[in-house]
């Protein structure tokens, strides 16, 4: 990465590394189109009251106005102001916004996936940028969406993961009905308010989220110890839900979450063996989730934080009485790409796509020279012309400099021979159908 960054939190790829981002946004793609979803994009910016419709994180939200209006007068933001201009800070918002006002356009069921990029006023460290670039999957229903979109997002999201250059990974997913319900059978009536306080509990750990749950909700030390309890649980298998039935709560939102979460593991277990765990203490802070809940980390790497995270949202996208529930997850593209390159995960094979540079003989040889490499590039291969006719050894050093493996030599009788600079090999080659190995075509991103 470039390392002195002039603007923190605003990170920039050096060549060889954009190469390693450009192959995880590709791989991406490849997987969410192979299992039918559709590219869009939304814009960038959004009104201030859209973004705050639901979750409290105003305090990250990048405002946007204009320096000055049309008198050439400073401009003074209201903050307050619903309709002032604000940018997106994740794409699930946008994309509620989306379906509604393009229903009448959209195919239901309505399967997206949105490759953008988003901004959020955090604190710059590792593994958090102030604009970054996510990858969203989700399925939108008219009315109804059947819960086997949850499992199946599940799925196609341990499948995209497990095609990049990254260590094992995990998907911690919990359900936030069985989350309430639970409270709910043990007296919490401010679910949100205890979900709010289990999402801080990596951070701050069991006894200060218990201290928060007592002088915050109310909570007795027996139901402070029973929610920590229930966040305790995690299993491999469905095991989980005879451990929360153990706790002797009782409520019908609980089961019916039970019953949810039992399905996603049950998929997992047959369909993505060892990449999925029931873990109950996932919450999720934004308040519009309301079923499955699902945060992702890389195995050997938990400080980084979660990866990929989403779930189930009933309430988000309505239009009048139509309702648009949905399901989706969201991969950190730029945390997970940081941690790549930080840790020397992946390397691409080259820092420039160019396979082959065109060396000149003569000044006056550059239009020949243009024809060879058009032939060239017809048939797939990236060239490059040499700029000027230096000595054959200074443009072998030029493209070994920009990392071009093979450099072409006509001579003066129009015989042509490519070199391998990096073996040193040179043998005969025809425009018309010589080709540089599949390995040396295309950049290639190898892992450690």
């Amino acid at each position: 990465m470039a390392r002195t960054a002039s603007l923190s939190g605003f990170p920039e790829w050096l060549p060889q590394e954009r190469l390693v981002e450009l192959h995880v946004l590709d791989t991406l793609r490849k997987t969410f189109e192979l299992h039918g979803f559709s590219s869009i994009e939304t814009r960038a910016v959004e009104t201030v009251g859209q973004l705050l419709r639901k979750g409290e994180i105003d305090k990250e939200v990048y405002g946007l106005s204009r320096l000055q209006d049309d008198e050439g007068e400073a401009v003074k933001s209201d903050k307050s102001d619903p309709n002032a201009l604000a940018l997106h800070f994740d794409l699930t918002v946008p994309f509620a916004r989306y379906v509604v006002e393009n229903a009448g356009y959209l195919a239901f069921p309505f399967r997206r996936y949105q490759i953008q990029k988003v901004w959020r006023g955090e604190r710059p460290q590792e593994g958090r940028a102030r604009e970054f670039t996510q990858a969203d999957i989700d399925v939108v229903g008219d009315g109804e969406l059947p819960f086997r979109y949850d499992v199946e997002i599940a799925l196609v999201i341990a499948e995209a993961l497990s095609a990049l250059p990254i260590p094992d990974f995990r998907l911690r997913i919990n359900n936030r009905k069985l989350a309430e319900g639970f409270y709910r059978g043990i007296g919490l009536t401010d679910t949100a308010g205890v979900l709010r306080s289990i999402d801080k509990l990596e951070k701050i750990g069991a006894a200060k989220v218990a201290e928060l749950l007592k002088s915050e909700l109310g909570a007795t030390d027996e139901q402070a110890a029973l929610a920590l309890e229930l966040a305790g649980i995690r299993t491999e298998d469905t095991s989980f839900v005879e451990r929360v039935r153990a706790l002797g709560v009782k409520d019908d939102l609980l089961e019916e979450g039970l019953n949810e979460l039992q399905q996603v593991i049950e998929a997992a277990v047959q369909r993505a063996p060892g990449k999925v765990i029931a873990d109950l203490s996932i919450a999720r802070g934004l308040d519009y989730y309301t079923g499955t809940v699902v945060e992702t980390v890389l195995v050997g790497h938990e400080q980084l934080g979660s990866i990929c995270s989403g779930g189930r949202y009933d309430a988000l996208a309505s239009k009048g009485n139509r309702k648009f529930p949905g399901v989706g997850l969201s991969i950190g593209v730029t945390r997970l790409v940081s941690r790549i390159l930080s840790q020397e995960l992946a390397t691409a094979s080259r820092s420039v796509p160019t396979a082959v540079l065109v060396a000149l003989n003569t000044d006056d040889s550059w239009s020949a020279a243009q024809d060879i490499a058009a032939q060239l590039r017809g048939r797939g291969i990236a060239t490059e012309v040499a700029a000027k006719a230096e000595k054959f050894g200074k443009q072998i050093k030029f493209a070994d400099r920009r990392g071009i493996p093979f450099v072409w030599f006509t001579d003066d009788d129009g015989k042509h021979q490519v070199k391998d600079i990096r073996s040193g090999e040179q043998v005969d080659a025809d425009p018309a159908s010589w080709a540089p190995s599949e390995e040396d075509l295309h950049v290639r991103v190898t892992t450690a």
